[in-house]
């Protein structure tokens, strides 16, 4: 069991929420992109999401900001906090603008803003989850594509509820983080993503 907790967060690690939230956009989306566009949104966003942050990880380990991947203390987590921004930023202004995808615009808005509130408590030695941040957001997300598109998801949103669960409880076996540090995490992917559905949908 211990080991299945700890591939929880392996497996549902917030480097990868962004790009499973643009790939189901375009699964579900009924507007008609070219593959070629999606395809080089997709890879573009590969590199920057996911590539860019390990590589700059190992950067961070190298310098002796950061002891592990695990980001333990509040001090570990405002550098790496503060390049996701500036990742997050750069897709905003070159991969996702709100002249091609307003969605997907706004989704990385919602971002942005969770990943600024994190680093915000984090100066602040509070240690919200990065990884319920991100998930949290992904299904609010889902929930406004849903209702946007007028689709029926529930089976989806069933499963990431499933994974919000497990993810909570993974952390909370592991000890990374309270439950007040849970439920802080929750909110902070939920609101904002809520907020901005107003621009939207």
């Amino acid at each position: 069991m211990d080991k299945v907790l700890k591939s929880i967060s392996y497996i549902f690690h917030p480097l990868i929420m962004p790009l499973l939230g643009v790939i189901f956009y375009f699964l579900k989306s009924p507007i008609h992109i070219p593959f070629e566009i999606i395809q080089a949104k997709l890879v573009s966003l590969f590199i920057l999401t996911v590539v860019l942050p390990i590589l700059l990880y190992f950067l961070l380990k190298t310098l002796g900001q950061v002891k592990s991947i695990y980001l333990e203390t509040t001090n570990e987590r405002i550098y790496p906090l503060i390049l996701n921004c500036i990742v997050i930023l750069i897709v905003i202004y070159r991969i996702i603008t709100p002249s091609q995808i307003i969605e997907l615009y706004y989704f990385f808005i919602g971002i942005l803003i969770s990943s600024m509130s994190c680093l915000g408590l984090a100066i602040l030695k509070f240690k919200a989850s990065i990884h319920m941040t991100a998930i949290s957001g992904v299904f609010m997300f889902f929930v406004a594509l849903s209702i946007h598109f007028s689709i029926n998801i529930n089976s989806t949103l069933a499963l990431v509820t499933i994974i919000i669960g497990a993810v909570a409880t993974s952390r909370l076996h592991l000890k990374a983080h309270t439950s007040k540090e849970l439920i802080m995490g929750l909110f902070i992917g939920v609101i904002p993503q809520l907020i901005l559905v107003s621009y939207w949908l």
